[in-house]
C-alpha cells in the first residue's frame, strides 16, 4: 500500500476562549505528575447506554454525558475538544492554548441531548432505527454552544487545514497462510 499525508481544508469548530474570558478555574497541578511515566499505559474505562456515556481516563480525569449534562473532571482542553466532537457534526480543534486541567459542567436541553447521543451512536458505527437517525436531519445543538459560552469558551464554525491520509495505491497479493 502506498499512501501519503496531506492537509486539506475542512469545516471545523474552533474551541477558543470567549471574549468575556474564561469563567472556570484550572485545577491545582498534580503533585505526583513529575513522578508519573507519561508513556505508561493508562486504563480507560468506557460505559454507555441509552441513558448516557461515561469515560474514565484514569488519574481522576473523566467525563460523563448523561441527564442533559456534560460533566468534565480534570480534563485538558484537547481532551474537551475530542470529547465534545463526538457529539457534534464536525471536528473540534482546541485553539485555547490552555494548559492544565479543568472541572466544569455544561447543561444541554433535552432535545439537543437526544440529538447529540444519536450523533455519537452514528459516528461510532451503530445502526439505529430510521426514526432515530431522522433526528439528525438539519439538527443543530444551540444549547451546547450556549453552555460552552457560559464557562467562558466558544465554538466558532470555520474552515481549517486538517491532516489526512491519502491512499495512492493498494494491491492485494495472495499469500499463503
Amino acid at each position: 500500500m502506498k499512501l501519503h499525508r496531506e492537509k486539506k481544508d475542512f469545516p471545523i469548530y474552533a474551541l477558543e476562549i470567549a471574549k468575556a474570558g474564561l469563567k472556570i478555574q484550572g485545577n491545582a497541578p498534580d503533585a505526583d505528575a513529575p513522578k508519573l511515566d507519561r508513556n505508561a499505559p493508562v486504563n480507560t474505562n468506557v460505559s454507555g447506554s441509552a441513558q448516557g456515556v461515561s469515560i474514565d481516563f484514569g488519574r481522576g480525569s473523566s467525563y460523563t454525558f448523561a441527564n442533559n449534562r456534560f460533566e468534565a473532571k480534570k480534563l485538558t482542553m484537547p481532551y474537551v475538544a475530542r470529547a465534545l466532537e463526538l457529539y457534534t457534526d464536525r471536528p473540534i480543534v482546541d485553539m485555547t492554548n490552555l494548559t492544565g486541567t479543568y472541572d466544569f459542567a455544561l447543561e444541554i436541553t433535552q432535545e439537543d441531548y437526544r440529538v447529540m447521543l444519536v450523533r455519537a451512536a452514528v459516528t461510532s458505527g451503530l445502526t439505529l432505527p430510521p426514526e432515530a437517525v431522522k433526528l439528525l436531519d438539519g439538527a443543530t445543538v444551540p444549547s451546547l454552544f450556549e453552555a460552552v459560552q457560559k464557562v467562558g469558551l466558544k465554538l466558532d464554525a470555520r474552515k481549517a487545514p486538517l491532516e489526512m491520509i491519502v491512499v495512492d495505491d493498494g494491491r492485494k497479493s495472495p499469500t499463503e497462510n
